[in-house]
């Protein structure tokens, strides 16, 4: 008996078809990649994509908040990358003329330390927007205006007591004979300021920032009221000489012109730079043996400065100038300790033995 062998069952009819369609697809596939390579061929070749011109420089925008009460005081656009601080303030002054650059004060947080002028906008920016608060520093003034006001009054205020102007000193009394140590005085008191201004003037470079106009109105109630004072002991009829004599008061003026040649000489040294071109390095001594104190001290023109007021103590034998110079040096000896400290971070192989205004004890 013979078996009818069956026909295709329908799964096996699928698998051709299937075949069949997978075969017609990569027909269809390869023809159109043929196509797509004959385009690009004939296209040419790819183009770089152009830069965008000035993409390195980019722009901020300044958001300026009160500092106290947060809210939005102006929006400063389109600042350069290069841009410092001070352009913003230039900016923001256009916006309010009544703050003026050096009496805003610009912060990236609350309560921290203001911006200096110098700083570029992108050290401090992390992002396009910066945020900046604002504080007014109230009236400013230049530092010179400060040194210049508190030096010239003292100069003045002591020559109007020296020439016992009506109305300070009874009139009877000014017809006595002054000793020779009141005429010393003045002229040492005359020298001593009068080289202060002439530095703030021709050697100092002062720093071309503000500061608030209180601390003048302090400064110059400071020099201006000891001065007085100081003034009025000295050149009074009655005034007694010092209890040694001439030989105390030759022996004091003599030092007291040395430590105010001296203190010149060693502010000379530090307002010229060295000769790299900078003032990175420390101060050194030269061929001026004044300046070898730098070889002790850190701030030799402390040193000078103190022993030049102690000097015309000795000379004058007045109380007034004795408070005045214990006062001096109580505050020259803490710049003289912040200067030291500074100067240890910086160039510590170099002065870690010195001291810093007094020779082995400060």
């Amino acid at each position: 008996m013979f078996i009818r062998p069956k026909s295709l069952s329908s799964e096996s009819k699928r698998e051709l078809f299937s075949q069949g369609a997978t075969r017609s697809m990569l027909k269809n596939n390869m023809r159109n990649f043929h196509s797509l390579s004959q385009l690009v061929l004939s296209a040419g070749p790819l183009k770089s994509t152009p830069a965008v011109k000035n993409a390195k420089t980019s722009h901020f925008e300044i958001e300026i908040l009160d500092a106290q009460t947060r809210n939005q005081i102006c929006i400063v656009d389109k600042v350069m990358q290069t841009s410092t601080v001070h352009d913003v303030k230039q900016k923001f002054h256009k916006e309010y003329p009544k703050w003026y650059p050096s009496r805003v004060g610009l912060q990236l947080e609350r309560g921290g330390p203001f911006l200096k002028d110098y700083i570029t906008i992108q050290s401090v920016a992390a992002s396009s927007i910066v945020t900046l608060y604002f504080t007014d520093l109230g009236q400013q003034v230049s530092w010179t205006t400060v040194f210049l006001a508190e030096y010239t009054g003292p100069l003045l205020i002591y020559l109007l007591f020296y020439l016992r102007i009506p109305y300070i000193y009874d009139m009877k009394e000014n017809r006595r004979i002054r000793h020779s140590v009141v005429h010393l005085a003045c002229f040492c008191h005359c020298i001593h300021y009068i080289r202060y201004l002439l530095e703030t003037l021709f050697v100092h470079r002062v720093s071309a920032g503000h500061t608030p106009l209180k601390n003048l109105i302090k400064g110059c109630a400071f020099y201006w009221g000891f001065t007085s004072w100081i003034a009025y002991y000295i050149n009074h009829p009655r005034y007694t000489p010092p209890s040694f004599g001439n030989r105390q008061v030759t022996v004091s003026a003599i030092n007291f012109l040395i430590c105010e040649a001296g203190n010149h000489f060693i502010n000379v040294v530090l307002a010229h730079p060295n000769h790299t071109g900078t003032n990175a390095c420390f101060p050194s001594p030269n061929y001026n043996p004044f300046t070898w104190m730098f070889f002790l001290v850190s701030c030799p023109n402390y040193t000078y400065e103190i022993g030049s007021w102690i000097s015309f103590t000795v000379m004058t034998q007045t109380l007034p100038v004795g408070i005045f110079t214990l006062l001096m040096s109580i505050q020259m000896s803490l710049w003289a300790q912040k200067k030291h400290k500074i100067y240890l971070k910086k160039f510590n192989s170099y002065i870690h033995r010195k001291s810093a205004m007094i020779p082995f004890i400060l």
